[in-house]
């Protein structure tokens, strides 16, 4: 039966339930539901919003695990209908449906197990399924037909299809290339190997994973000793790889822009945790290229090509959607997303139109693991095949296949379905899982592999692929059960990992998983006869072939094409004579084009992307996208650090030219690196270039007209050349080679040919990450150095793209020595600390990197003279995109810079210097003079960002966001007594010894700040214990030797029907953790400290104000959405144990909630408000709480719930903004709260 309750907010929640639940059950339900009021009828009126009734949504598996844990029993879906005025409501139909009533078929889809088909007619069963199979592999199932002597199943051909789609299987890269008749020497695939063959560097693993590994230092591991149960934390140090990896996800998130990227996300980052037997994803990246959104009314240059009748959503609303996904994804796992870029893009000319109708999104990052576990094991027969992670449903159904096609060829049926569902939460419980096998001292795993295309079929096949394996249907899960053999075999739900395990160590990794939450299956085990199957439990076998057989040897993809021309206007504009004194016309028209640049999406602000990812979680992160005191994205360098050392790290960096792609392949390839890298150089890097690495992901339309072959080809062989001449690697990437969208009347938009790049390298000290925001000092220049050796260029610029243009004239690197000299100079002097601060050269030209420069500061300009620079085009000079960089340097180096680029041979300008008591750039060259207005000109630069933030921000926050991020710089105030020094407080990093003063951090499933809390308490002199809610629940951990619990942020159960209310139930309606959480409050000798999800537990609970009539809530961001953010935070005059001493101090603090606005509805003077945000106003308040209010404290002082986290500012160098003068300090203020902390239980001792 399905129960209807009605929520506060008018929803209503429909449950279904195998019984008639009693009156307590109710009860809980109620609670669960907010307090909800149970509907008696079967039957509720009126239009609503919902679910597909097909589509068990995550937020129904996390709200079902949610009573199973509140001990409600029988509740198989819980879903939430929203009241809408009438059926024309808007809804996104590719995730919701309209009901005009709610009844008791919402959940029924009529739809009984399909049974095992014999597929005779493979041609017509290709086109219906949307198998995208060739002749050629056609020819060959039939011959397997034969060789099998009966027909093959409809899983045989569809996991076939799959397995061995473009997508999976890379044909094309791995395929022969015949250009104007001459068969090609190289694959691409060779080419691209090619890279690593001849500089292998510091590469330990390439292409035999879906990672790449990289040597990396030795770091210390803080970790527990044991794992199936609650134990404390220790620091060994071990041999550390580096992984990098970018994925891409196109196809799915122009269909369903959300679960698309989402699920893209999710699958870079198992790629990640799936590479050797096991390692760790540490930070992420995202690209996201459209067509243009057209906010505000169409922009001139987006007039080149008419808006289309879009297939499945506009520009607009994917740029929103996936980049809600993407962060969701991460914001949930617990991956801080650290680097980033945007591009929009239409072009017509010579009859051809393209643009990213079928969109690029690329999610990339960085990892580590250990050197031992680098390198996948060896199957045995015997070793057993185990599932972890979330249950089968018929979605992400032939994603590989549909993936391999233009979109739009199939019906919206077959595309829907292949677009799979996002349910972080779920993948992270699996991490955990992982994680802890990795950290042992001995690691069972054999052999792992992440569920991606073609779901168990390719996972479980890859991973016994060297001896055969036998799987057991029946021990798989099942979420649906209307599900085919099929589709269980190869349905694409997220969040699954496949692993070997050798039997002895079964029964220990199943205690794990237990304690983690992370659902295990037992699903098979490798066979040793090369034979792979799926049998059923009445002993049918829906897949039954040889290895061998199912990856098929079928005829090599052979890619014949033609070299064609293809020429583009010459950008149209008026240049600009410096040795004519500047006219009035000439002004306007360079403000005017300078405008128009700025307001380009992929040179504006991207502050709507970064203020609603998480970019501190971890507590590693040392460089981020946003920088200066106000916080702008300028940072195209992200940087975390490998432990909490804060020395030893991984920079990662993107770069990509299409534009320029189009005039020249080769030109595009090559300035794709060569932006990644000039973006990269700023962080010290351990030996220069050389500890560079590279991602390359090719997004082509092959096939789509005559010549792009030939110009994948092209590029590709460009790009390996240049590497090589660099002398780095390409160990990883990935290709999707279907960039065309199929309209229904037949038009064919072609998205441009594009390699992203992705490069990554070891830091030796991420301290020494250089800033672009300038330093404010009149006895510094700043210098000009042009990596490219090219003459300027405007072709496939920013600037020619305003005008709408392409251009026939684009730059590369002349010379790849120069360039590496260039780079490795550059290094040299970041590594001895003379680079106050830099920029690169890249979209938007030289004027662009100098405004960038100044934009997050609130104070001075530049004063700029080009005269050492060649060229009388002061358009060209201010807009080209060669690759190259500008630096500030302190005049005390001067001498000794000049002779260091003199015996390097590297090319120089002395271009300015800043000007700390204007606002204002001014640039001459001859007779030329201009002034920029710096305030004006970020505004411009702003505006886009705000168009976009307000399709995602609610209650006019996006309005308030746009008039105040200017007005609300960071400051900070330190107390005078502060040192910045560790011995201050006598703590130590060397510690291993035990204090006896012992504190727990407290976890639920989906929690992910409990390593960076853990480590600023062991830090400040605690032994601390790790413990899961299971270990409450169980009765395993009692909490009576704990001193000090500490509540960690996350998103506890995916924050499903109210932050921490999941959590709270754990504790309420278990016994024994009821108990345990009781019996510590009831002592007066603990302390407690709830973060973020932690705050909202204390809250729910009740724990800081018991005895208040009205009880404190905290609600939805007054945004609704999530907010991240480094703000300032005040602390008024009090007298809590953790923050007394810091009374009167304006520190820096990350912010990272979409639940944190705290209601208060008592008299301020009611509350201990222990901390405050510095301003008042959105975002400076970033979720509008009542009074300010950041934290809040127990009158007695002991128990305190804070939104903010204090655990991820306790070194300088995690900190977004910290005062230059205190460059040295060791640590911040905020580890003084948690000292603190230690030293009233040391006074309290029992």
């Amino acid at each position: 039966m399905i129960l209807f309750f009605h929520t506060h907010s008018r929803s209503v929640i429909a449950t279904e339930v195998d019984h008639m639940p009693d009156a307590d059950e109710t009860g809980r339900l109620c609670w669960l539901f907010g307090d909800a009021r149970p509907m008696g009828s079967n039957r509720q009126t009126g239009w609503f919003v919902g679910p597909r009734r097909e589509m068990i949504t995550p937020w129904s598996t996390s709200a079902v695990e949610m009573t199973q844990n509140m001990n409600l029993h029988g509740i198989s879906r819980i879903e939430e209908y929203v009241p809408v005025a009438g059926k024309e409501a808007e809804h996104d139909p590719m995730l919701q449906r309209l009901y005009d009533g709610l009844d008791q078929n919402i959940f029924t889809t009529n739809h009984l197990p399909e049974p095992i088909k014999q597929v005779e007619d493979l041609e017509s069963y290709n086109e219906q399924e949307g198998l995208a199979l060739s002749r050629e592999e056609i020819a060959y199932l039939h011959d397997v037909a034969r060789q099998l002597g009966r027909p093959l199943t409809d899983s045989e051909v569809f996991g076939f299809a799959q397995i061995n789609s473009e997508h999976c299987r890379h044909k094309i890269f791995g395929g022969l290339f015949i250009i104007d008749g001459k068969e090609k020497e190289s694959s691409l695939f060779a080419l691209i190997k090619r890279t690593t063959r001849e500089h292998p560097n510091s590469i330990l693993s390439a292409y035999k994973d879906n990672v790449a590994f990289a040597q990396g230092p030795v770091v210390e591991l803080f970790a527990p000793e044991c794992f199936t149960t609650s134990d404390y934390f220790h620091i060994r140090d071990i041999e550390s790889v580096i992984s990098l990896k970018a994925e891409t996800h196109n196809f799915p998130t122009t269909v369903e822009p959300f679960n698309g990227a989402a699920t893209g996300t999710g699958g870079e980052i198992r790629d990640r945790m799936g590479g050797g037997t096991g390692s760790w994803p540490i930070a992420g990246t995202a690209v996201y290229m459209t067509a243009y959104p057209r906010l505000g009314g169409e922009k001139e240059w987006e007039h080149s090509l008419p808006a289309r009748p879009w297939l499945y959503q506009t520009p607009e609303q994917i740029l929103i959607k996936a980049s809600n996904g993407a962060s969701d994804f991460g914001n949930k796992f617990g991956q801080p997303l650290i680097a980033g870029s945007v591009l929009t893009f239409e072009h017509g000319e010579n009859a051809e139109k393209y643009a990213y109708d079928k969109v690029i999104m690329l999610a990339g990052g960085v990892g580590y693991g250990t050197r031992r576990d680098c390198l996948k094991g060896t199957p045995r027969k015997g070793n057993k095949v185990v599932v972890v992670g979330g249950d089968n449903y018929r979605i992400g159904l032939g994603g590989g296949s549909v993936s391999s096609v233009d979109t739009g060829r199939y019906s919206n049926g077959i595309e829907l379905n292949a677009i799979q569902r996002a349910n972080p939460e779920m993948q992270k419980r699996a991490y955990n899982l992982i994680r802890a096998l990795t950290e042992a001292a001995e690691n069972p795993v054999v052999s792992i592999h992440d569920h991606g295309s073609a779901g168990h079929l390719n996972c479980l096949s890859e991973l016994v692929e060297e001896c055969g394996g036998r799987i057991e249907m029946d021990k798989l899960p099942i979420g649906d059960k209307t599900l085919s053999a099929k589709e269980i075999i190869a349905n694409e739900s997220q969040e699954r990992m496949g692993l070997l395990i050798d039997e002895k160590h079964i029964d220990e990794v199943r205690k794990i998983a237990e304690r983690e939450r992370a659902p295990l299956y037992v699903a098979g085990e490798t066979t040793g006869d090369a034979h792979f199957s799926f049998v059923q439990a009445d002993g049918k076998k829906p897949f039954d072939m040889d290895v061998a057989q199912m990856f098929g040897h079928s005829p090599q993809t052979v890619m014949v094409d033609k070299t064609v021309e293809r020429r583009y206007a010459a950008v149209e504009y008026a240049p600009i004579d410096c040795h004519t004194e500047t006219a009035s016309a000439d002004a306007r028209r360079l403000d005017a084009y300078l405008q128009r640049v700025l307001s380009l999406e992929a040179v504006a602000c991207k502050d709507w992307l970064t203020n609603k990812a998480d970019r501190s979680v971890t507590g590693k992160v040392a460089r981020q996208q946003c920088q200066g005191q106000l916080q702008l994205p300028l940072s195209d360098c992200g940087t975390v650090a490998l432990d909490y050392r804060g020395k030893s790290g991984i920079a990662t960096a993107l770069g990509h030219a299409p534009q320029a792609g189009l005039i020249s392949p080769e030109a595009g390839a090559v300035l794709s690196v060569a932006e990644s890298l000039t973006n990269l150089v700023w962080a010290p890097l351990k030996k220069g270039l050389e500890s560079v690495s590279l991602s390359a992901n090719w997004m082509w339309p092959c096939r789509s007209q005559e010549g792009e072959d030939a110009r994948l080809y092209a590029a590709v062989e460009a790009l390996s050349d240049f590497c090589c001449e660099l002398q780095i690697n390409v160990p990883t990437g990935k290709d999707s080679l279907s960039l065309t969208q199929q309209y229904p009347n037949g038009e064919k938009i072609i998205s441009p040919g594009t390699v992203i790049v992705t490069s990554g390298g070891e830091v030796s000290d991420v301290k020494k990450v250089v800033s672009p925001v300038l330093v404010n000092d009149k006895n510094a220049s700043l210098y000009y150095i042009d990596f490219s050796f090219d003459e300027q260029r405007l072709g496939g610029s920013a600037f020619a793209q305003s005008l709408g243009f392409v251009g026939d004239d684009v730059p590369t690197v002349r010379n790849a020595s120069y360039f590496a000299d260039c780079f490795n100079t550059l290094q040299s002097l970041i590594e001895k600390g003379w680079v106050l601060s830099g920029h690169d050269i890249s979209a938007g030209g030289l004027v662009v990197t100098l405004l960038e420069m100044c934009f997050a500061n609130v104070d001075g300009g530049l004063h700029i003279h080009l005269h050492d620079i060649q060229g009388a085009d002061i358009v060209k000079m201010l807009f080209a995109e060669n690759p190259g960089v500008v630096i500030q340097v302190s005049d005390t180096h001067q001498t000794a810079l000049r002779e260091l680029f003199d015996e390097a041979g590297i090319g120089y300008a002395k271009i300015g210097y800043p000007t700390p008591h204007e606002r204002t750039l001014t640039i001459k060259k001859e007779a030329f003079t201009h002034t920029f207005d710096i305030d004006a000109l970020r505004d411009v630069w702003y505006k886009p960002s705000y168009l976009l933030d307000e399709k995602q921000s609610f209650n006019g926050c996006a309005k308030q966001r746009y008039d105040h991020y200017k007005a609300q710089p960071l400051s900070v105030h330190f107390n005078r007594n502060f040192t910045g020094r560790l011995s201050q407080y006598h703590l130590s990093p060397d510690r291993r010894n035990n204090t006896g003063i012992k504190a727990a951090v407290i976890r639920e499933k989906g929690t992910n700040g409990d390593r960076e809390m853990a480590y600023a308490l062991y830090l400040a002199g605690f032994d601390v214990k790790d413990v899961m809610m299971t270990d409450l629940i169980t009765g395993r951990e009692t909490l009576e030797d704990i001193r000090l619990i500490v509540f960690c942020g996350g998103f506890s159960n995916s924050d499903v029907l109210g932050s921490a209310k999941g959590w709270a139930g754990a504790f309420l309606y278990n016994p024994k953790a009821k108990e345990a959480l009781e019996r510590f409050y009831a002592r007066t000798d603990t302390l407690s400290l709830g973060v973020c999800n932690g705050c909202q537990l204390m809250v729910e609970l009740n724990l800081i104000n018991p005895s208040h009539e009205k009880k404190t809530r905290l609600l939805h961001n007054r945004s609704q959405k999530f907010e991240s953010q480094f703000l300032g935070i005040d602390i008024p005059k009090n007298s809590s144990v953790m923050f007394g001493s810091l009374s009167g101090s304006r520190l820096g603090l990350w912010v990272a909630h979409g639940e944190g606005r705290f209601e208060l509805p008592e008299a301020e003077e009611k509350y201990c408000i222990v901390a405050k945000y510095a301003y008042s106003e959105y975002p400076g308040n970033p979720n509008g709480s009542d009074y300010g209010a950041a934290a809040i404290c127990s009158p007695d002082g002991r128990h305190l719930a804070i939104m903010p986290h204090p655990e991820r500012a306790i070194f300088p160098w995690q900190n977004a903004f910290y005062p230059r003068e205190r460059s040295n300090d060791e640590i911040t203020p905020w580890m003084e709260a948690f000292v603190n902390a230690r030293i009233w239980i040391e006074q309290h001792a029992r």
